[in-house]
């Protein structure tokens, strides 16, 4: 809470100092439009937001900006999942891309997971207008997950780069390609947005935006919106609620361009799905899940669990006490936003400055059979409660000379990430009566028995760039630009329970690691040849600096005992990736077709080993070498009429281990074995139509079998997927039934259905970490999540 109230008076200082500077520059001059020299130039800059506007909102727009593909999927294709739905969902129809959840809107954030090219989304970069979000992944140490920086209605665009270039965006982990979010702006107009969401398992989404339109004649204008979502699991008797602010404001600066302030507040509590492993799936099926449920007789079952006795079933498995817990759950709540000034400093000179801050709280907790309170209670709560402070700024400028587009800029932060967990009695039971209360699933309101562990975290992180787009002749732009980093990670305040870890056991602490690169080079060229034919290609190389989390819970050096680390100091190195690609893109009104091919070296891959319960796992941290990927997308769009769209694409990729792997004294035969969690091969199709008032679009993908297991002896297998809506607009020119009323522009009726052939099939994978093979326990290994069941969603929107 500390952490939260110094951000809050912190963002109000920089909210509260924009306006300030905002009213006396609106005092001073009235609204004019932006000068056409501002206009040009940011039109160069995002190209790509145009093509996004359309009607066919997803685009290919690599041909504006040379530095890698550029793939923008807009607020239309965004606003065809299921309401409230994670706008990541709506990327895995792009090629090259996967988005796994065990939650149909994917709001879940223990199991969401996104993959680019084989790269997982740890090594992925994103930002939020700008604003880094850090190396989204659960308990992320440097960020917040982007459904919780924004909701899906506020988002404009994403902007996918599918390379590692992109060099101005502000990330450390953007080894695979980047995802940079964009927010809607406040409308001119006064008016707002409803839209009430239904759906299986109890889900009710609710969002509601107000635009104040113009205020003054300087353009003032701002928007203020909630979200609010909750449903029940489909799979236990847990539930998923959040709920979110959203507030912007735009200031116009007459011709000198603008200034900006946009602020987020998320408040979540997911109950958690469960993880399974290949045994618990084959012998009790996949709706094996928590003994949550809400009342007295979830904690009973766990509790006689832990005597173990355990229900009907679970003596089939070799670990029947790690199938099920009481619960496992996470908390959450954000407070995240930033100030931005677009000027305008002369011809052809723009300068563009965001200072930002984010204080997160969070708890992510379980109940264990193996660390008893000291009631007597054979169980406890573990709760790890992360917490996360950072500001920073950015600062670029633009000048375009002759035939140059030339950009330079700096990135800073400053983030503190403390890592400790505790341990929290649970409540006896005599005679089948609960002496107390149960907890509920939010823990902080108590006072711990015990300090499991701890760590302290200081990153000091400065990026630079320098890069130029050259233009010799009108079809033909060649880019050159590149990248420097230095970040350092200090971890301090160490500290280990010995008595629940066992005697002898460390953890890392008072030790430092320094990420540093001078030269991250990224050169491309794009080429127009003939009528509507483009060629291109992007050379880049990235770096990935060393990420943090809890103890044993991610690839992090510093996760592991002091023990593990000393004796891989010398091996830890930044991860580091060479991309090399090539695309074809031809376009016109009947075909739209792509090809784009690409090789990627990764190098120095740190990789979490992971064996044991998820209660206590044996984990380690390696330096596995590297990895070689060779893949290829191809897509095609047919238009055969007006409205009517038909997309395939499909997307093989060839990533292989470069050395074999070690692990606990033994050598394990991955060189050459495809990396684990991603697949050979996808595939997806899609047709949408719109006829007057009504929209329609049906999806079908094919995921390949994955590796769980490194080596390749256990695999989850390949399955297809369909899902389907229609829209209906009450008031539109063609074929609306009522007339609308006065100052409303439209009503719009929606309904989904997701995972239309009721397949079972695994989503997640490797959330947990990834076994060695069978040998080493992967068929016990808990890291799997069965995605969710047939599932069917309505939505009513009203804009004003």
């Amino acid at each position: 809470m500390k952490i939260q109230k110094k951000f809050f008076f912190s963002a109000m200082l920089v909210t509260s100092t924009v306006l300030s500077f905002s009213y006396a520059y609106a005092k001073s001059e009235k609204y004019k439009p932006a000068s056409p020299q501002l206009r040009k130039i940011s039109a160069k800059r995002h190209a790509s937001s145009s093509l996004a506007a359309q009607e066919e909102s997803l685009s290919v727009s690599g041909a504006r900006r040379v530095h890698g593909t550029i793939v923008s999927l807009g607020q239309n294709r965004i606003a065809e999942q299921p309401p409230g739905s994670n706008p990541l969902k709506a990327l895995a129809r792009l090629p090259g891309i996967m988005y796994q959840s065990a939650d149909a809107q994917g709001v879940d954030v223990w199991s969401s997971q996104v993959f680019m090219h084989g790269f997982q989304q740890q090594e992925l970069g994103m930002t939020l207008d700008g604003m880094p979000l850090g190396e989204v992944t659960y308990r992320n140490y440097n960020g917040l997950n982007p459904i919780t920086a924004v909701s899906s209605e506020n988002v404009e665009r994403i902007d996918v780069s599918q390379s590692a270039g992109a060099e101005e965006i502000a990330s450390t982990s953007n080894l695979g390609g980047s995802l940079s979010y964009h927010s809607v702006d406040p409308k001119d107009k006064l008016g707002g947005t409803l839209r009430q969401g239904f759906g299986s398992y109890g889900l009710y989404h609710t969002f509601a935006r107000f635009d104040s339109g113009r205020l003054n004649s300087s353009g003032t204008k701002f928007f203020v919106s909630y979200m609010r979502n909750d449903n029940r699991y489909w799979r236990g008797g847990g539930e998923n609620f959040m709920q979110q602010l959203n507030a912007k404001l735009v200031q116009p600066l007459g011709r000198r361009g603008k200034l900006s302030v946009f602020f987020d507040w998320s408040d979540l509590h997911n109950d958690g799905y469960q993880d399974l492993s290949p045994e618990i799936i084959s012998k009790l099926g996949q709706r094996v899940s928590n003994y949550y449920n809400g009342k007295a007789s979830g904690y009973l079952a766990a509790y006689q669990a832990a005597l173990g006795n355990y229900p009907a079933g679970y003596n089939k498995l070799s670990d029947p006490a790690d199938a099920s817990y009481y619960d496992g759950a996470t908390s959450s709540s954000d407070y995240f936003g930033g100030a931005k000034a677009d000027i305008n400093l002369a011809h052809n000179l723009t300068w563009s400055t965001t200072a930002y801050g984010h204080g997160e709280t969070n708890q992510t907790h379980w109940t264990t059979p193996y660390f008893p309170s000291p009631n007597g209670a054979p169980l406890s709560e573990l709760s790890k409660q992360p917490a996360i402070r950072r500001f920073g700024i950015l600062s670029a400028i633009h000048y375009d000379v002759a035939k140059n587009q030339i950009g330079a800029g700096v990135w800073y932060e400053n983030n503190t990430y403390l890592s400790p967990m505790y341990a929290y009695s649970m409540p006896l039971v005599t005679n089948g009566v609960i002496e107390g209360s149960v907890p509920n699933g939010r823990v902080w309101w108590r006072s711990p028995f015990a300090k499991i562990y701890n760590q302290n975290y200081s990153t000091n992180t400065m990026t630079a760039f320098v890069n130029d787009t050259y233009k010799p002749i009108k079809n033909l732009a060649l880019h050159f630009g590149f990248k420097s980093i230095l970040s350092t990670t200090r971890v301090g305040d160490g500290y280990i329970n010995q008595g629940y870890y066992g005697a002898g056991s460390t953890i890392t602490s008072s030790e430092s690691l320094t990420s540093a690169k001078a030269f991250l080079p990224h050169i491309g060229a794009d080429w127009r040849f003939l009528k509507n034919h483009e060629l291109f290609f992007d050379i880049s190389e990235n770096m990935h600096t060393y990420a943090q989390s809890g103890y044993h819970l991610s690839n992090s050096p510093f996760a592991i005992s002091q023990t593990a680390f000393d004796l891989g100091k010398n091996s830890f190195k930044p991860e580091t990736a060479w991309t090399y690609a090539v695309g074809y893109r031809y376009t016109d009104k009947l075909i739209a077709a792509s090809v784009y091919a690409y090789r990627t070296n990764f190098n120095n891959r740190l990789q979490q080993i992971t064996a044991g319960s998820l209660i206590n796992p044996i984990s380690t941290v390696s330096n596995v070498g590297g990895v070689t990927m060779n893949g290829v997308d191809a897509g095609l769009t047919i238009t055969p009429f007006e409205n009517f769209h038909i997309s395939n694409s499909i997307s093989y990729n060839h990533a292989t281990y470069d050395q074999n792997m070690s692990d606990g004294g033994s050598v394990y035969a991955t060189k050459g074995k495809q990396v684990v969690n991603y697949p050979h091969f996808m595939y997806n199709s899609s047709m949408s139509y719109t006829y007057g008032a009504v929209m329609a679009h049906i999806d079908a993908e094919y995921m390949g079998s994955r590796n769980y297991s490194y080596v390749g002896d256990v695999k989850v297998p390949s399955y297809w997927m369909t899902n389907m809506g229609i829209k209906y607009k009450l008031g539109a020119p063609r074929g609306g039934i009522i007339k609308l009323p006065k100052g409303v522009e439209n009503i719009e009726l929606s309904f989904d259905i997701s995972n239309l052939t009721n397949t079972k099939y695994i989503s997640t994978m490797g959330e947990s970490g990834n076994p060695m093979s069978i040998s080493s326990g992967a068929l016990t290994t808990q890291s799997l999540l069965p995605g969710a069941p047939r599932m069917f969603f309505g939505a009513l929107r009203i804009d004003f």
